[in-house]
């Protein structure tokens, strides 16, 4: 029997991509455009015409292509399909391109222009590039790449300027790849850039001599912070944070215990823009001590059984959510459907509405209640990634944290 576009691609995640890369150029242009397929196919057809797309068919692939109404994602691989042809940069250029509203459309166009040579597209770009989306990121680099092949490196970075930290990035890493020394960007005042500037270095020697002469402190860490990255040499690290006295991110209000917590549960994985000197604090003091997470949940049933509360059997935040995790579980009690949240970061323990009945019964087990007061505390300079945002985070939300 012969195959078909529909028996190589029968459903959703069942193609056979050989196949269609052997299938009738023609057809598959036909079924790319045909609204009245699934999008999967459609899309998988659009791939499958890679490198031989007929010409008589371009423009029915390009009217897909600017057709708002049609599905977003096979706008974007016609897109990606169609990147090289001159005839699309006025539609990529107009304005309305602003306004597109197909999730990833916008990120396909700047993409697009990149492909076809467009310095005008270099600023965006360059944002795109320095997004903490690692995808939008990705995008943003290969357009500017394709620019900087066709105009050179000189050209590109003449054109961004130096007065957005986005811009500064691009010339970090284009002269990083041209094999330029960018040790100096570990003091650029944003701290994105000096991020990235540290994940490129290299050379041990070569950041234990820019310790003596960085200009600011935060420069320093960010040597000392590589350097460890590159070495893994504690003692060495240790030594460094001696001698830079200690650095560390004062929060007022935030107290020994709370801040051991926070910092190794999150002072290592944070957001690139984060102070560095979180980074630092993580890797040079001591953690808190273990704990057994089920001792202290019985601990905490026990103590809400004998004053009466009718506690139920505990439950992590990620099955209450049904989905996700965190660093909390959950503690049901009382006919009211009360909650107590218990951290798996230390012996603190928070219920929404502050019940008195709970909090002495926990406090009396050697729990700490958070209250409004401390739990409201901003860690500032701490991002942490929460929601699609990574921003800094008040104390309740890092010790009863959860992520979908």
């Amino acid at each position: 029997m012969p195959k078909t576009i529909e028996t190589l691609s029968p459903e959703a995640g069942r193609t056979d991509t050989a196949g269609l890369a052997r299938y009738d150029a023609n057809a598959l242009a036909r079924c790319a455009v045909d609204a009245a397929q699934p999008w999967w196919r459609r899309n998988a057809c659009a791939q499958a015409l890679t490198g031989r797309v007929p010409e008589q068919r371009v423009a029915e692939l390009i009217a897909c292509v600017q057709d708002a109404d049609d599905a977003g994602s096979v706008r974007i691989a016609l897109l990606d399909l169609l990147a090289d042809r001159p005839e699309l940069l006025p539609w990529l250029r107009h304005e309305d391109r602003l306004k597109e509203s197909a999730y990833g459309m916008t990120e396909a166009v700047l993409k697009a222009r990149g492909t076809l040579g467009d310095r005008t597209a270099a600023a965006a770009l360059a944002t795109l590039a320095f997004s903490p989306w690692r995808h939008r990121r990705a995008i943003g680099e290969a357009g500017l790449d394709e620019l900087t092949a066709g105009y050179g490196t000189e050209a590109l970075l003449a054109a961004l300027g130096t007065d957005r930290p986005e811009d500064r990035a691009v010339a970090v890493r284009l002269r990083h790849r041209a094999g330029e020394d960018v040790t100096a960007a570990l003091a650029d005042p944003d701290r994105g850039v000096a991020y990235l500037a540290q994940t490129l270095q290299s050379d041990p020697e070569r950041l234990r001599r820019y310790l003596g002469e960085a200009p600011t402190e935060e420069a320093k860490v960010w040597a000392a912070y590589a350097l460890h990255r590159l070495t893994g040499d504690t003692a060495e690290t240790h030594r460094l944070y001696e001698a830079l006295g200690r650095p560390r991110v004062e929060v007022p209000g935030l107290d020994e215990e709370v801040r051991a917590a926070i910092v190794h549960e999150y002072g290592h994985e944070c957001a690139e823009r984060s102070d560095p000197r979180w980074r630092i604090e993580a890797l040079c003091t001591e953690p808190p001590a273990g704990r057994d997470p089920a001792e202290w949940l019985s601990r905490a049933t026990t103590a809400l059984t004998a004053a009466g509360l009718a506690p139920q059997p505990p439950v992590s935040c990620g099955d209450v959510h049904r989905q996700g995790d965190g660093t909390y579980d959950v503690i049901g009690y009382g006919e009211s459907g009360g909650e107590v949240h218990i951290s798996t970061l230390g012996h603190f323990a928070a219920e929404e509405n502050d019940d008195p009945a709970v909090r002495r019964a926990l406090e009396s087990a050697g729990f700490r209640w958070i209250d409004q007061a401390v739990g409201s505390i901003e860690v500032t300079g701490l991002g942490v990634y929460y929601f699609g945002r990574r921003d800094p985070l008040d104390v309740h939300t890092l010790l009863f944290y959860w992520q979908d």
